[in-house]
């Protein structure tokens, strides 16, 4: 699963003789905070934020006297999570992409890459929600798919996140009330940390969406 068809080639780069005024007005207009320059030969010469623009001597200053240490990059064949990755590490809003020779391609933006995430894990799909935690040494997720696929409930999309010892399980299902598989799980040892159905009154959902909110600031 790569990112070859999130990348836009749409999105203008900026070039070494553009002023700084002209990149703090393409950054606006595309609703970014980075923007890869590239060179008349089509090479990646620099990745530059909105606050390196802003630091800059002045709005006629020259992209050019900006330029510093090699850009982060990723190339076309990259799979969604690594460059998920390089995102997150380096706070980035587009990550530039080479192909294969090493010439710029285009830009992955971080919106496409959140809306290709959102489509994978079904949250435009009809169904509830259940948040489980669970210790890193009791984690089976074959477990919990029997669990809750042998009481006649599908399980459209899974995403764990590790928190210290213990692994934070949030489900979608299939079907729009959670309490049964809920009281399944629970049953079966398991902590059931929240669970949002879509037949639940508008009370009785924002308290739940509170209980789940203290457990991830606590």
């Amino acid at each position: 699963m790569t990112v070859t068809d999130l990348i836009s080639t749409t999105t203008p780069p900026l070039r070494p003789s553009d002023s700084v005024e002209y990149g703090l007005g393409l950054m606006m207009e595309l609703r970014v905070r980075h923007l890869p320059v590239v060179s008349a030969d089509n090479q990646l010469v620099g990745l530059l934020s909105e606050e390196m623009l802003l630091d800059a001597e002045s709005p006629a200053s020259l992209i050019q006297t900006l330029l510093g240490a090699t850009p982060i990059a990723i190339l076309a064949g990259t799979h969604v999570f690594d460059v998920t990755k390089v995102m997150t590490d380096h706070d980035l809003t587009v990550v530039p992409v080479l192909d294969d020779s090493g010439a710029f391609k285009g830009i992955v933006r971080r919106h496409d890459l959140f809306e290709r995430f959102a489509r994978m894990l079904a949250t435009q799909e009809s169904g509830a929600i259940v948040a489980l935690e669970v210790a890193q040494r009791d984690l089976s997720l074959s477990q919990i798919i029997y669990l809750i696929e042998q009481n006649d409930t599908k399980v459209l999309s899974l995403s764990t996140e590790s928190r210290d010892d213990t692994v934070g399980v949030t489900i979608k299902l299939n079907v729009r009330d959670a309490t049964r598989i809920r009281h399944i799980l629970e049953h079966n040892g398991y902590r059931v940390v929240a669970a949002f159905g879509e037949e639940e009154d508008a009370e009785d959902l924002l308290d739940r969406v509170q209980e789940f909110m203290r457990y991830l600031e606590a």
